[in-house]
């Protein structure tokens, strides 16, 4: 049975103070220790990764970064290496954000190559996937989510397919407080592991975790952990509060 991994994206919010403080809150809000039947992560800012991965040593939370660059190292002011994020104990890196294909011209060869270069450093990519609103209503959710993840897998072995974690994120829920249902999101992953088996193979498939992200909350968490499809969550806002996070990592136990 796969795991669930909750993980938190933070994007541009928290100093290390606020990050620092975050996690000492979300202890005491998980009782001292993090729940069996479920992982956690957190995606600070770059300037918080090393601190508050010191903090979470001995915790059973990972610590995850939320970009990288596909090269190992060079001449690429403002960027940063997988082995830099390697060094640091990072073991989660998001690939591919919504926010970052549209906002910084991120295509999916660009994609492709960071999971690459991920996967060379030990680090598990989050790949995230999913479409816009004019491509739902136009009926191109297929074709545009199994496009990212053909793309975004290439070159892959089977054995680095089934250690990867993807993350169904419909670009027009994130942030927006309008989630997918959660038969809705139980059916595009499902479409997901389909078209992941009949590249890689069923084992790779069903070893691999796929997510759910976008406008995901306490108060509906419920509706996508009833799920098995649904291997957790991948949480924007929602994570920015440690009880409001708890409450999340709990909702996903198994």
């Amino acid at each position: 049975m796969r795991t669930p991994l909750v993980a938190a994206n933070w994007k541009m919010h928290k100093t290390v103070a606020e990050a620092t403080a975050f996690v000492g809150a979300l202890q005491a809000a998980l009782g001292g220790s993090l729940p069996a039947g479920v992982e956690a992560a957190i995606c600070p800012p770059f300037t918080a990764l090393y601190p508050v991965g010191q903090l979470l040593r001995g915790t059973g939370i990972a610590l995850g970064a939320q970009n990288l660059y596909k090269e190992d190292q060079g001449a690429f002011t403002g960027e940063v290496a997988p082995g830099m994020l390697a060094e640091l104990g990072v073991r989660y890196v998001i690939v591919g954000h919504s926010e970052r294909r549209s906002l910084f011209g991120e295509d999916d060869a660009l994609v492709n190559a960071k999971v690459r270069a991920a996967f060379r450093h030990g680090l598990t990519p989050i790949l995230c996937v999913g479409e816009r609103l004019e491509e739902r209503e136009a009926g191109e959710t297929e074709a545009v989510v199994t496009r990212q993840v053909d793309r975004g897998l290439e070159g892959l072995s089977p054995a680095e397919v089934a250690r990867l974690v993807i993350a169904y994120e419909p670009v027009w829920a994130i942030g927006t407080g309008r989630a997918a249902t959660g038969e809705d999101a139980a059916a595009v992953i499902r479409l997901i592991r389909e078209r992941v088996a009949a590249r890689f193979g069923r084992e790779a498939a069903e070893a691999l975790r796929i997510q759910y992200g976008g406008s995901v909350k306490p108060e509906n968490a419920g509706e996508f952990a009833r799920y098995p499809e649904i291997d957790g969550a991948l949480v924007g806002g929602a994570s920015l509060d440690p009880r409001s996070f708890a409450a999340l990592i709990q909702a996903f136990r198994r």
